[in-house]
């Protein structure tokens, strides 16, 4: 959330130097619609514990029973999501606090998320950079967290540059999970708000029923065109100097009373990507999703053009394969593990990028669960690996991100016991190992090394 997007709530101020659990403010980072983002630092530092974070506060205890009803909302939405979903290029949860302080009525009740500190958001970054040299890299990451999201069974919802986070390493991860939605089929229910100029035509003049309008992944992937198109040249693919004028002019393109825009700057790749992103109708933009998309993406960011029709038998079989995909994907959404790739990857080809994963048989076969954070107990944890409890793992690999990629705990220890107790070994980063039968792993850690 930045200043960019829209003001803060009226009464809603964190002083400098203010306790939240055992966090300190220090000063505000961004504000939005519904809160405000600040810079904090742990004020009792724990090894393994990060020592910044972004304390994201809404003002969930304060104003009227329906506006009271309406912020809660909001926070069980992002805090369900993080909670359940972690992935590489999703920004991360650390904690979640109710502020307990009567003498200060309007923070008294606020739900804080302790989040994953950034450098910045993307919204920033355009600021200063209409068109940034590594644009089309954040674009790549970008949709490899649409992808991660997706195949976890959520709709981002509000996909837009204030809420692309840039971190250290140079890599961008999604945040602002206020209005994500979880699927239910093919369709999920989220609050009928969001930013008009990434909202598709088809969300526009929707009906809103109880539970809220409904939404589908493409509209996620028309997001995330018109961002494409505007970190790429600076400029939004329909007509307008106002969101409002582009509002409209999205209806008349709907209508096909107008055409999109594309800078003739794009490359032929590019072209082909966000036109299909920013197709009129869903069902033309369907077919293109945040997996198949990147692909494309990635072979633009490196100056190719990447051939991404599906063959005779896709075409044939796609709706099952998709309709599989989204079952697997709801099925194991409570788990820290990021679905594969594709639907053909087996064995350790299932454990994605960035994270480790321990499987059930040898040779990364049978069930894994895979984790980019540490987990104190795989049983009774936060993201849990319930078969754990019975099974003892007999393969792992250690698929993480690499020192020279800027990560700073690229190996793993695991432990008989939970919180860490009971060292059982250790795997470097890139390694795979059958483990034996009889240890039988409960949790870990990641660090630095390995080797002392």
């Amino acid at each position: 959330m930045t200043t960019r997007d829209g003001g803060p709530p009226d009464l809603l101020h964190v002083p400098a130097g203010y306790r939240i659990g055992p966090w300190t403010v220090e000063h505000l980072l961004g504000s939005g619609a519904f809160g405000r983002v600040y810079a904090a630092r742990r004020s009792l530092p724990e090894a393994g514990v990060p020592t910044r974070a972004a304390l994201k506060v809404l003002p969930t205890g304060t104003s009227t029973p329906r506006q009271l009803g309406h912020l809660r909302e909001l926070a069980e939405r992002e805090t369900a999501l993080l909670r359940r979903v972690r992935a590489p290029r999703l920004i991360r949860l650390y904690e979640v606090h109710t502020v307990d302080d009567p003498a200060r009525p309007e923070l008294d009740g606020a739900t804080v998320l302790a989040l994953e500190a950034a450098e910045g958001s993307l919204d920033d970054l355009l600021a200063t950079q209409p068109v940034p040299r590594g644009g089309p890299a954040l674009l790549a990451h970008v949709c490899e967290g649409l992808d991660q999201l997706h195949r976890a069974g959520w709709v981002h919802g509000d996909l837009k540059p204030g809420n692309v986070l840039l971190m250290p390493d140079g890599t961008a991860r999604l945040a602002d999970f206020s209005m994500a939605a979880e699927l239910e089929g093919t369709h999920a229910y989220a609050p009928a708000f969001g930013t008009a100029d990434y909202t598709p035509p088809d969300l526009l003049w929707c009906e809103i029923g109880e539970r809220g309008r409904k939404v589908r992944p493409s509209a996620d992937i028309w997001a995330f065109g018109v961002l494409a198109h505007l970190v790429l040249t600076g400029t939004h693919p329909l007509p307008g100097g106002t969101p409002a004028i582009r509002r409209d002019a999205a209806v008349r393109y709907a209508r096909g009373e107008e055409e999109l825009r594309l800078s003739p700057d794009l490359s032929d790749a590019w072209r082909d990507v966000l036109g299909d992103c920013l197709a009129r109708r869903h069902e033309d933009r369907a077919p293109h999703t945040a997996a198949s998309l990147l692909r494309r993406v990635e072979a633009a960011a490196a100056g190719r053009r990447a051939s991404w029709r599906p063959g005779p038998f896709l075409r044939r079989h796609r709706p099952k394969l998709l309709a599989a995909t989204l079952a697997l994907g709801l099925l194991l959404g409570g788990l820290a593990a990021v679905l594969p790739g594709t639907a053909a990857a087996t064995g350790y080809d299932r454990c994605r990028r960035g994270s480790v994963c321990f499987f059930a048989e040898p040779d990364g076969q049978g069930e894994f669960c895979a984790w980019v954070d540490a987990d104190t107990d795989w049983s009774e944890g936060e993201t849990g690996c319930a078969w754990a409890a019975q099974l003892a793992p007999r393969s792992v690999f250690n698929n993480g991100q690499d020192l020279s990629e800027g990560a700073t705990q690229v190996d793993v220890q695991y432990f008989a016991g939970i919180d860490h107790r009971a060292l059982l070994g250790c795997i470097g980063n890139g390694h795979r190992a059958n483990l034996s039968g009889d240890q039988r792993p409960r949790s870990h850690r990641w660090l630095r090394s390995c080797t002392p």
